[in-house]
């Protein structure tokens, strides 16, 4: 999906002028509700930039003080699917502890920035969300509050730093509760959704602790069973 070369070039668009709503092109549609807030999130970045390929530093230059909750939600839908979890686990870490420590706009190292993805692959993201993520999607909307201020943001940036070492760390079933509720998370950072992320935080965080269980019982079985043989 990603790799690490420059992605096609595009107008240069200054920090912070750039909002999601780009001029209109020839986009494919996109399967089901096209006005899903993720759906019309992902179809809009497709349309800012019409190059076959999108890199990670365009959209953070692009979007400006918006970019963290889109490149954490784009990062973090493929956790969704089996085995790409880890492979963006690294990058949401950086942005993570970037937004935890009161940045507004993500600098991304060269490797991270250089990274593409295809622009086909960008528009599949849209059907990658489950029922759970629609019903959420149906509720959120702009609602100003603490979750969407300067400390709520870095509450965000360290719940998905925590989050991002869960899916980096192997364990069955582990990736999917907290990357789930990074996603929804994210969704309302993006959309400015004080409720929905307030909801994302408390998911990321139940996902965390599911998934440190689980490692934590790994372990203890796999000390058990090293003791049992010598």
């Amino acid at each position: 999906m990603m790799d690490g070369t420059a992605g096609a070039s595009a107008p240069h668009v200054a920090p912070g002028e750039a909002r999601l709503n780009p001029a209109p092109d020839h986009t494919p549609p996109l399967p089901g509700d096209v006005h899903a807030p993720i759906t019309r999130i992902i179809a809009e970045v497709a349309a800012t930039f019409p190059g076959e390929r999108i890199s990670l530093g365009e959209m953070a230059e692009a979007f400006g003080d918006r970019a963290f909750g889109l490149l954490i939600l784009l990062l973090c839908l493929p956790s969704l699917l089996p085995g790409m979890a880890s492979v963006f686990g690294l990058p949401m870490l950086i942005l993570g502890v970037q937004m935890g420590l009161g940045r507004h706009v993500p600098v991304l190292p060269r490797f991270l920035a250089d990274r593409t993805v295809k622009r086909t692959d960008l528009l599949r993201l849209a059907s990658a969300s489950g029922k759970g993520l629609r019903l959420v999607e149906k509720v959120v909307r702009p609602r100003p509050g603490w979750f969407t201020g300067p400390a709520g943001d870095r509450l965000v940036g360290w719940s998905t730093a925590l989050a991002a070492l869960m899916l980096i760390l192997p364990g069955p079933g582990t990736n999917g509760p907290p990357a789930f509720g990074t996603i929804v998370m994210a969704l309302g950072v993006v959309e400015q959704d004080n409720r929905v992320v307030g909801l994302g935080l408390g998911l990321t965080l139940a996902g965390c602790l599911f998934a440190l269980c689980v490692l934590g019982a790994l372990a203890w079985f796999g000390v058990r069973a090293l003791g049992l043989m010598f």
